[in-house]
């Protein structure tokens, strides 16, 4: 469902979404705004597939039904929006072209271990992921999707059990690190200079996270200097 929210302070309670979206056969976990171009919406179900909608008429665009064949752990396009990478669990990242319907670029085994895995695309093209090792170890990796044999950088984290997510603001290219049951956040700059991936600082608190989410920009308080919430 597609839902509008008011510029003013709303009186009433929304219950009537503006638009419904039907096409998925199992539940939908994941949905991502096309970066550039205006009521473009993907969509990614249980069902592994993946469904590119047009809000403004409610219909669907491009659904890409046979590219996975396991479920789908993420989508994220890429700056301009032309191509999107995804994580599955057959550990396999995928760089695919939504306009031809195909894979452009294929890595299997990015990261050894059997936990999901999250990937997120650099403004300049290239490929963030976050997994784990055969040892379970939390890693960090970054891909070139032209060559993807071997990763630009490797890190290994710690013995966590949570998916790492992560959180890229292209603006100053950090990518903050958050896990389900951990009480502290890391923050990597992502530079073209080795060692590319540069580590910055630890946040720490008490209490264990339940869920992140990355707050717009427009909802920052620049008068404070702040990059992001």
């Amino acid at each position: 469902m597609v839902w509008q929210i008011p510029d003013h302070v709303a009186l009433r309670s929304i219950t009537d979404p503006i638009v419904v979206l039907e096409g998925h056969s199992k539940r939908v976990g994941i949905i991502s705004w096309h970066p550039t171009a205006r009521n473009i919406l993907l969509s990614a179900g249980s069902d592994n597939m993946i469904i590119i909608w047009n809000v403004g008429t409610g219909e669907p665009l491009i659904t890409l039904d046979d590219l996975h064949s396991d479920l789908i752990y993420n989508v994220c396009w890429n700056r301009n929006g032309s191509l999107i990478c995804t994580t599955c669990k057959d550990k396999k990242v995928r760089v695919i072209d939504p306009r031809e319907q195909r894979i452009i670029a294929e890595k299997n085994k990015a990261h050894e271990g059997a936990r999901p895995m999250r990937a997120v695309f650099m403004s300049n093209g290239k490929i963030f992921t976050t997994g784990f090792s055969k040892m379970s170890e939390r890693q960090l990796a970054l891909w070139d999707p032209k060559t993807f044999d071997e990763p630009i950088a490797l890190q290994e984290m710690d013995t966590s059990n949570g998916v790492l997510l992560p959180f890229y603001d292209p603006d100053s290219n950090i990518v903050y690190l958050c896990g389900k049951g951990d009480s502290s956040i890391r923050y990597f700059e992502i530079t073209d200079e080795a060692p590319y991936v540069h580590y910055i600082s630890t946040f720490s608190s008490k209490e264990p996270q339940r869920g992140m989410g990355f707050m717009t920009k427009r909802g920052l308080d620049v008068s404070r200097c702040e990059i992001a919430r």
